[in-house]
């Protein structure tokens, strides 16, 4: 016979009564455990500012589903962050930090059953790691992001903390002074909150709003904000509500949802790293792979309507007040699928009905007067890309849209680092950075700082920067990355040498070594993978089991 007396199948009958015991050694209740049990995510820590305030959302969340009829139980999972790892060996941890993150989250609902869950997270590689996690358990499930935080205010513009690096490269040519410096330091991220720009966290945050999978309005809600509060709580209700519908991950995490997440991205000029992600949640919701050439045809047809910082002086708190996704939303309508659905329980189109259009037409504009005809991420191939290469024509000066110049090639981030800042780099030079692809790097690392350093000394406008590795969503200027195959692989990108002519073309959407081809092929002949010493650890499981940038570097 049935035991009605217990939502959750593990708590039934006689084969429940140890699980019940071992949850009323924790004080709870048989009338709280014949609830359904929402497991709440929380990737707390103060070791990150992105997710500093997620304790307070946690609580609301909690308030949430007890009120909507639930029991609530919480659990962590690491979250890195990619501004305290960059510039040393930690970035190598963060990318493949995302699928630690997914398989943590895994591991502990599955071996609990619990009936659906929240996710909190905020910075870059926890929220696509979270959504892969929902997608693969297949739950009722709501993702809610911390929020972004105020930006810094220096000589009266808006920066966000990225402002520290380029500062590095004003002090260096003497534009600033050390107490200056200092300044600068103590006012650059005023606030907890993911980084003012939209970069990789605010984009994803974002994308988890358009494909459904947060609640209307949540992804550019600053993180000080009391509307962050109530969001926090309204999620715990939506949650139930998706209990009682029966409403799982996959049903909200359909190809039309991804379809509608591929046109915010290109229509908002997101990180580049967005795709990869994208990638990674598609394989996990069971849709299979999801091709480069798929954001190269959106690429090609959705134009950018907004601007966010690094692309333009507009950061996301202008953006969450310019009408943040649902005002970006309704400029794209006509390239939506309307009719998919969201863990509000209303689908795209009804609640693009109840939506105004944004008041500030210098950060959303319209689609038929567009910041770029094109998307605001694309995708280049040639000889030195076969399998595809990422660029954000979103953050490139216009002038740089076609590119050519002489590589100077580099083995490693710092070893670029120090002829970038010594001024051994010229102008007219394609910064070539390999090795730092998923197994070259391995982990395939952020090329951030390289990117700053040109910045910082005057030439972000004259040079361009090339590499295997990724790049941050707060970098600007010519940059291309992901190339696939790597050159660990034993890519082309292998066989550059110093001086060879390189072009960068994105309007033709091209990436091409200017060398003879039979040169070319006798360098690879001669060419040997390096070997780079790593700690023992996670990184040579990664290494061992990490597919291709092209395929969103997921393992297997």
């Amino acid at each position: 016979m049935e035991d009605d007396r217990y939502y959750n199948r593990l708590l039934k009958g006689d084969q429940g009564a140890l699980k019940r015991a071992l949850y009323k050694s924790m004080g709870f209740t048989d009338e709280a455990l014949g609830k359904p049990l929402i497991a709440i995510v929380n990737s707390y820590t103060n070791a990150t500012p992105g997710h500093y305030n997620l304790n307070q959302l946690c609580e609301q969340v909690q308030k949430g589903i007890e009120s909507a009829g639930g029991t609530a139980m919480v659990f962590g999972t690491i979250a890195p962050c990619d501004g305290i790892a960059e510039g040393h060996d930690g970035m190598r941890y963060v990318l493949p930090s995302r699928d630690l993150i997914a398989s943590s989250v895994e591991c502990m609902v599955r071996a609990h059953r619990f009936d659906g869950m929240v996710l909190l997270g905020s910075c870059d590689k926890i929220v696509p790691g979270m959504l892969m996690a929902a997608a693969r358990i297949n739950i009722p499930s709501v993702f809610l992001n911390g929020g972004p935080m105020h930006p810094a205010v220096y000589k009266d513009k808006h920066y966000d903390g990225n402002i520290v690096t380029e500062a590095v490269g004003w002090k260096q040519r003497g534009k600033i002074t050390q107490e200056e410096f200092e300044y600068i330091e103590n006012i650059a991220e005023p606030c907890a909150g993911s980084c003012a720009m939209l970069g990789t966290a605010n984009t994803m945050g974002c994308l988890a709003e358009v494909m459904g999978m947060s609640l209307p309005g949540s992804g550019t809600v600053p993180a000080v904000l009391s509307r962050r509060l109530s969001l926090a709580y309204e999620s715990g209700c939506a949650v139930m509500e998706l209990v009682r519908r029966g409403v799982c991950a996959r049903d909200i995490m359909t190809e039309e949802a991804f379809c509608n997440g591929i046109t915010a991205l290109m229509g908002m000029g997101g990180s580049t790293n967005a795709i990869m992600h994208l990638q990674a949640i598609h394989r996990e919701a069971g849709l299979g792979d999801l091709s480069l050439a798929v954001f190269d045809e959106y690429s090609r047809k959705v134009p950018q309507v907004s601007s966010v910082y690094p692309a333009s002086p507009y950061d996301m708190v202008d953006f969450y007040e310019a009408g943040g996704v649902g005002a970006l939303l309704k400029e794209l309508q006509s390239y939506l699928y309307e009719n998919a659905a969201t863990v509000s329980g209303k689908t795209v189109g009804e609640i693009l009905k109840q939506t105004r259009p944004t008041r500030r037409r210098e950060v959303i504009r319209t689609a038929d007067q567009p910041f770029n005809s094109n998307g605001g991420v694309a995708v280049l191939t040639g000889n030195l890309a076969p399998l595809g290469s990422v660029v954000k024509p979103a953050a490139i000066p216009s002038h740089m849209m076609h590119f050519e110049g002489r590589a100077r090639v580099f083995g490693s981030e710092q070893e670029a680092i120090d002829a970038i800042l010594s001024g051994d780099v010229k102008e007219q030079s394609v910064v070539v950075l390999r090795y730092e692809g998923p197994k070259g790097g391995p982990g395939m690392p952020e090329m951030y700082r390289p990117m700053k350093s040109l910045e910082g000394m005057g030439l972000s406008e004259s040079c361009a920067l090339i590499t295997d590795g990724r790049f941050s969503g707060s970098n600007r200027g010519c940059f291309v990355g992901h190339i696939s195959p790597e050159a660990f692989e034993g890519g082309l990108l292998a066989a550059v040498e110093d001086g060879d002519r390189i072009v960068i073309d994105v309007p033709e959407r091209s990436l091409t070594l200017d060398v003879p081809e039979n040169e070319l092929q006798e360098r690879l002949r001669h060419w040997r993978a390096p070997e780079k010493q790593i700690e023992p650890g996670y990184l040579e499981t990664y290494r061992r089991i990490s597919k291709s940038a092209a395929q969103g570097a997921v393992v297997e």
